[in-house]
């Protein structure tokens, strides 16, 4: 299917009927919303990190487990990661966590927002089984969010993508570090376009994805409009061996609020992908996108890889 030629590139996605899957009538205690998963493969199950938040206002994180990643989700009684006295930064909580199997470290890091006076910042913590859970707190400093690291070093080095403020402006960056401690080499990855449809900011959505042509990067844009924010979804590749280097980025949108969940809740006009899941369905690669509609509930839609690849590449 040509994406390019029909001028129909929001086709690309397929959103379930079943939408949205989860909300917060499905938790088993007192919460407002659930939204912005990190999504993970795990014992042949689809695992989702769902931020939940409470109705202080505080987030914290508890994993949805589902066989076929739609339906039938246990979910688990009480919060799964919260915050912690021992973590002053986690004050006013956690929110919007990615996940990535860290080859190096034979262990599943999750890369969240910590929330507190100081500022959102990023911070790691590592699982094997996300029933335990070990947190070695603050990655960068304030004002930073949307980060996911690379599964694998590139060299020596371990890669991580986020998205601070610098003067004023948000675009999405990436840096290295030898240790997981000490981060450098820190540069401009995807930047803001004044005037389109992700001119007011970028950030990261779901985890690095690595594909036959590269690392599929797929990024919440933003638009300041005269009743509020858009927020729509957009595709990049990076080269498989040099991160830094974008081999393509895509001009419109693929994804934008169009559905009543998607403009009905605590933050209308929402399509904020944070988790992402590839199976193979009848000898194609599928790819399922879990995203937060309207700051309020879980939705996935599905797209085939090589089409997407394809209209990537092409457009």
């Amino acid at each position: 299917m040509n994406f390019c030629l029909n001028n129909n590139p929001t086709e690309i996605f397929e959103r379930y009927e079943g939408n949205p899957i989860l909300d917060a009538d499905e938790w088993t205690y007192v919460v407002n919303s659930v939204f912005n998963p990190g999504a993970a493969k795990v014992d042949g199950e689809t695992l989702l990190l769902c931020r939940v938040e409470d109705c202080r206002g505080f987030s914290h994180l508890t994993v949805a487990r589902s066989k076929d990643g739609k339906t039938d989700w246990k979910i688990d009684q009480n919060p799964t990661l919260s915050r912690s006295e021992e973590f002053h930064e986690e004050q006013w909580g956690l929110e919007d966590p990615r996940i990535v199997w860290l080859e190096p470290r034979e262990k599943y890091a999750i890369t969240y927002t910590s929330f507190s006076p100081a500022g959102p910042q990023v911070s790691l913590a590592f699982t094997e089984d996300f029933e335990t859970f070990d947190k070695r707190g603050v990655m960068l400093s304030p004002e930073d969010k949307d980060a996911s690291l690379f599964p694998r070093k590139f060299g020596e080095r371990y890669v991580l993508i986020h998205r601070p403020i610098v003067r004023g402006e948000q675009h999405i960056w990436i840096s290295f570090s030898p240790d997981l401690v000490h981060w450098g080499e820190h540069e401009i990855l995807l930047t803001r376009r004044s005037g389109w449809w992700d001119d007011a900011k970028v950030g990261l959505g779901p985890q690095p994805i690595e594909t036959k042509e590269g690392w599929l990067i797929i990024y919440h844009g933003v638009r300041e409009t005269a009743s509020g924010s858009l927020y729509r979804v957009g595709l990049a590749l990076l080269d498989h061996e040099d991160p830094t280097k974008m081999i393509k980025r895509v001009d419109p949108w693929v994804m934008g609020p169009r559905k009543d969940y998607e403009y009905r809740g605590d933050v209308p006009g929402v399509v904020f992908p944070t988790g992402a899941i590839i199976e193979e369905e009848e000898g194609n690669k599928k790819l399922r996108i879990y995203y937060g509609a309207a700051d309020s509930s879980v939705g996935v839609a599905t797209a085939d890889l090589d089409d997407l690849l394809h209209y990537l590449l092409a457009c």
